[in-house]
């Protein structure tokens, strides 16, 4: 798996959205590298990490990335997040979590209201098959619509999407069953570290509600709503979510886990 080392500071590792990879941080890591050491994560199928051998598997990929990284806080941005919440589940080397547009359960349920309705994804997991590129930009464009700076949004990411090659199809196909079925509810009361929740409010995939609605089940967790944001608030409003993310950061080094 490959994972992009760049900047000095106290180590964030951050983890990428479907079908998209590492490069997609570069307004963070303009904004971030001064101050902290940044691991940028492709996932397996992702980017560079394109032939890797573990699949897109929530526990393989997790134990993956824990073995090739230093203790440090987590970011997981969408279908990232997920990954992200999982290492934080199993390993006290996650210091601190940062969830941008993310939840631990992304379709709706009779419990779970503030999400898409499970078709969207089985839906995208058949256009996939028939129209493999169109597919792709359709999801960017659900990716920004919304957001204030949906063009640019969008500009950027169809940029990104194949600057590392093509993602791998059977990898796509494996994301799309991760965001349809994965549940990790159950493991937020017993995060024991802080977490920071960013939502768009005006994010047409992650509801803010259920970014919300997620934080409040974490014991040490914050909400923070972007106005003006879709569902890649860190492209559109990059100065605010970096500033977030360094007083999150710095709030973990005044006040570290376990300290009393």
């Amino acid at each position: 798996m490959h994972i992009e080392v760049t900047g000095s500071g106290p180590p964030l590792v951050l983890i990428h959205g479907w079908a998209l990879h590492g490069g997609v941080f570069a307004p963070l890591v303009e904004r971030l590298s001064a101050h902290h050491q940044l691991h940028l994560v492709d996932l397996p199928g992702h980017g560079y990490s394109r032939d890797a051998a573990i699949p897109l598997a929530l526990q393989p990929a997790a134990h993956e990335i824990l073995a090739r990284t230093p203790p440090a806080v987590w970011l997981g941005w969408s279908l990232g997040g997920l990954f992200a919440l999982q290492a934080a589940a199993l390993s006290a080397q996650v210091r601190g979590l940062a969830m941008i547009a993310a939840t631990p359960r992304f379709v709706r349920g009779n419990d779970w209201m503030h999400a898409v309705e499970p078709v969207v994804f089985s839906q995208f997991g058949s256009e996939l098959q028939q129209d493999y590129r169109g597919t792709l930009e359709r999801f960017l464009a659900l990716d920004t619509i919304g957001s204030e700076h949906a063009r640019a949004e969008l500009r950027t990411l169809k940029q990104t999407l194949y600057a590392r090659g093509e993602p791998a199809p059977a990898a796509l196909q494996q994301g799309l069953v991760l965001l349809e079925q994965s549940d990790l509810r159950a493991a937020l009361p017993a995060l024991s570290v802080p977490s920071l929740w960013i939502s768009g409010r005006r994010d047409r995939l992650v509801p803010p509600a259920g970014v919300r609605e997620a934080a409040a089940l974490v014991p040490q967790g914050r909400h923070l709503d972007i106005a003006g944001g879709g569902h890649a608030p860190f492209l559109g409003h990059a100065d605010q979510v970096a500033a977030e993310i360094r007083g999150f950061m710095q709030s973990l080094q005044t006040h570290p886990v376990g300290a009393t």
